[in-house]
């Protein structure tokens, strides 16, 4: 069990540091136009994400204030129960 759960661990870590390295491997590319391409495809990338980083943010329920009588009956419940 404790085998199992070291290797899941492992594995996790290894797989978010490929990831890391993906990311910055454009900077090593030693030919000036193949290192732009580079650059260009992973702003391309980012900006997809961010998009859909919005478009998930848009579908949450959006924020509601309490209103004044909600904050009331909440401040009137306080004092009624004090250490329920």
């Amino acid at each position: 069990m404790k085998l199992a759960a070291c290797l899941s661990s492992a594995l996790m870590i290894i797989a978010s540091a490929t990831t890391a390295a993906a990311a910055e491997q454009c900077r090593f590319i030693e030919a000036r136009s193949e290192r732009e391409a580079c650059y260009k495809r992973q702003d391309a990338e980012r900006t997809a994400r961010q998009k859909t980083d919005e478009a998930k943010q848009a579908q949450q329920k959006p924020y509601e204030p309490v209103s004044q009588e909600d904050a009331l009956l909440a401040k009137s419940l306080r004092s009624i129960c004090r250490g329920c």
